[in-house]
């Protein structure tokens, strides 16, 4: 069993920076495969970023790339979102999410935290 809590949303200028935080409850935390999303008022809920247990490997969503990192630190047992240059687009509650396996498809993660709303004001 694994619980997450996100932290480090808000309300940010065009071109600004956030940084998003996960912290999750559990062991093995390094074995699980950490993947942020995130879903805007009418749409779905959307990939943004995976990152492999041992932090080696990672994808973006094409929108997203080059202006977000995903990091983690599994000595803290937390994940990070580093967004940067953010759009208006970007806004959204964005989720972190935990699975065994490396997917980018939402429904296959087991575990997901309560969501952090991020505004990108224009």
């Amino acid at each position: 069993q694994v619980q997450l809590v996100e932290s480090g949303g808000g309300l940010v200028q065009a071109g600004g920076s956030l940084r998003l935080s996960c912290a999750a409850s559990g062991r093995s935390f390094s074995s699980y495969i950490m993947g942020w999303f995130r879903q805007a008022p009418g749409k779905e809920r959307e990939f943004v970023a995976i990152i492999s247990g041992s932090g080696l490997n990672t994808e973006y969503a094409a929108s997203v790339k080059g202006r977000f990192t995903i990091a983690r630190d599994n000595t803290k047992n937390t994940v990070f979102l580093q967004m940067n240059s953010l759009k208006p687009e970007d806004t959204a509650v964005y989720y972190c999410a935990a699975d065994r396996e490396y997917t980018l498809y939402s429904n296959n993660y087991d575990y997901w935290g309560q969501g952090t709303q991020v505004t990108v004001s224009s």
